[in-house]
């Protein structure tokens, strides 16, 4: 399938479809605005030091300006909304996209104007795809860019790993899109009705999103310490499990003696642990844990798109 070919059906789709082109172009635009209208805010505060602090400089005490803490708030949400922005996504390309024209029929116009089903999925997704994925890699670079400029003294709110902010500093937001433009096109070709084929793709976009954040963590194996000073010392870490170890090796976790109310050592001790252990990653397991998932999501797609191929193809044979 040329290039040359969809040029037609494409020009088409983006007249039919320029309103909710627009908008989307207007939510990358509001949100680069608000990024760079806080990085300058905090930018031309008042603060002594480097790490944005407005008393004496290398004291114990820390009091971040009125701007910084205002702009981390804001921004520690990022990831977020990059989320629910490639949820519009899907939900569009399911329902006003594809569903609706497979519901009322205008459909068969195209098809006989030579063109195939093949072609008119085509047209729809690839436009949409590219500006999805562009917009949202814009996005993610402005989003560091203004991170890495209001971080001040390493916010808890702000860290690489949290679920609010992860998904907004790398490939893993393009990923989403990719996949949310491609489970769109699926539930549109099956369910073929706008409402419901809306709502499935919300639905399976929004579990998977769920079920990565809860388990990303295994994505990439954990580092190991017996000593939490020393883990603590290498900073930026993520804290998945800790507890004691056996003579044996045996594994004794914290919290299964906390359930029954026991002090924690006390009870570790009774069961026969003898040395700490810490399991956590380190700031160096960012690009591998983005990458990871960013290729599971990307197959994903791929697979969807190609099932959305054939069920339109095997409905309309």
């Amino acid at each position: 399938m040329s290039a040359l070919s969809l040029r037609g059906p494409v020009r088409v789709v983006v007249r039919t479809q320029r309103r909710s082109l627009w908008a989307g172009a207007a939510l990358v635009a509001l949100g680069i605005a608000v990024v760079i209208g806080l990085r300058i805010w905090v930018a031309t505060a008042h603060e002594n030091c480097a790490d944005g602090d407005t008393t004496r400089c290398g004291d114990h005490l820390y009091l971040a300006s009125y701007a910084r803490t205002t702009a981390q708030t804001f921004l520690a949400d990022g990831g977020r909304v990059l989320l629910g922005l490639s949820l519009l996504t899907g939900i569009f390309v399911a329902g006003p996209l594809i569903a609706r024209e497979l519901e009322s029929g205008t459909f068969r116009f195209g098809w006989t104007q030579s063109i195939t089903p093949a072609r008119w999925l085509a047209a729809r997704l690839a436009p949409l795809a590219l500006l999805a994925a562009a917009g949202t890699t814009v996005l993610v670079l402005v989003y560091r860019w203004g991170r890495s400029g209001v971080l001040g003294h390493s916010p808890s709110d702000l860290a690489w790993f949290g679920d609010t902010t992860y998904p907004g500093l790398g490939p893993v937001a393009v990923a989403y899109a990719l996949f949310a433009v491609a489970v769109g096109a699926l539930c549109a070709v099956l369910v073929r009705r706008a409402l419901p084929a809306m709502a499935l793709t919300a639905v399976v976009v929004g579990t998977v999103m769920y079920g990565f954040g809860k388990r990303r963590y295994e994505l990439w194996p954990t580092v190991r310490d017996l000593d939490l000073e020393l883990a603590e010392r290498k900073g930026g870490f993520w804290a998945i499990d800790s507890g004691m170890l056996t003579s044996s090796g045996k594994e004794l976790h914290w919290q299964d003696c906390l359930s029954r109310g026991m002090p924690g050592r006390a009870c570790m001790t009774a069961k026969g642990g003898v040395t700490n252990f810490f399991d956590y990653h380190p700031a160096s397991h960012f690009w591998p844990l983005q990458l990871t998932e960013t290729a599971i999501l990307l197959a994903l797609a791929a697979v969807a798109t190609a099932l959305a191929f054939r069920v339109l193809r095997r409905y309309h044979a």
